[in-house]
């Protein structure tokens, strides 16, 4: 195995330190990038999509909760599959409280293509009780091209959707697939591949940290058992 060189503290510092410099750098970068992303324009999703869940069917103003925004990962399950994806699997496993999304207005679902009835017992064994939602029947994996053909055959690929709410209206704001993934997953990675961002003061457009009507950011960030619907 490689490993790294042995150096005394004041080389790690100075190296640590030259290092720093590059990652604050990223950071910026990724913060233009994000504001880059909210500024692209979004699409109005007019088809009727039917989901199947644990309260019954419903619909993607459903998936909503009454929120202004939805986060949706695409979960690899196709219909004659007996269990889900196991890379997905993994992803799901790290998402965490889903109080600090809806605390922002964002809810958060998996949508796959497997029938509910397979979805179920699956998501029990797993322990999870993120909302989960079947898409059978639909052309909704399709339509979000998480599900494409190849020589004929139909093949999965992960991804994220996000989409944004104004009254009954439901629009598509931006989708990422497969390496897009990679470093998802805690409840800021999601709230940057949305319209309304973390909605703090800094973030650019102007005018989507209050959008919700709350205080923005980290001023609204409370112990999960406290936040009230």
């Amino acid at each position: 195995m490689s490993l790294p060189e042995v150096v005394s503290r004041a080389q790690w510092r100075a190296a640590r330190e030259e290092l720093l410099v590059k990652e604050k750098a990223a950071t910026r970068a990724r913060d233009a990038l994000n504001a880059e992303r909210r500024g692209l324009p979004m699409v109005a999703v007019d088809t009727e999509y039917v989901f199947e869940g644990g309260d019954g069917k419903a619909t993607l103003l459903d998936l909503f909760e009454g929120r202004d925004q939805l986060v949706v990962y695409h979960f690899m399950f196709a219909p004659e599959w007996d269990a889900g994806c196991r890379s997905c699997s993994a992803f799901l496993d790290q998402i965490g409280h889903l109080a600090h999304l809806k605390a922002r207005g964002t809810a958060f679902a998996a949508v796959s293509r497997a029938p509910y009835t397979r979805i179920l017992p699956f998501k029990a064994r797993m322990g999870w009780t993120v909302p989960w939602y079947s898409s059978y029947g639909s052309d909704f994996n399709h339509d979000f091209e998480v599900t494409l053909e190849h020589e004929g055959e139909p093949f999965e690929r992960p991804g994220i959707s996000c989409f944004l709410r104004d009254r009954d209206r439901v629009f598509h704001t931006y989708s990422t697939y497969e390496r897009g993934l990679d470093g998802l997953g805690s409840t800021t990675s999601l709230l940057d591949l949305t319209a309304l961002g973390r909605q703090e003061e800094w973030e650019e457009p102007k005018g989507r940290a209050s959008a919700l009507g709350a205080p923005a950011g980290s001023e609204r960030v409370r112990y999960h058992d406290e936040y009230q619907e």
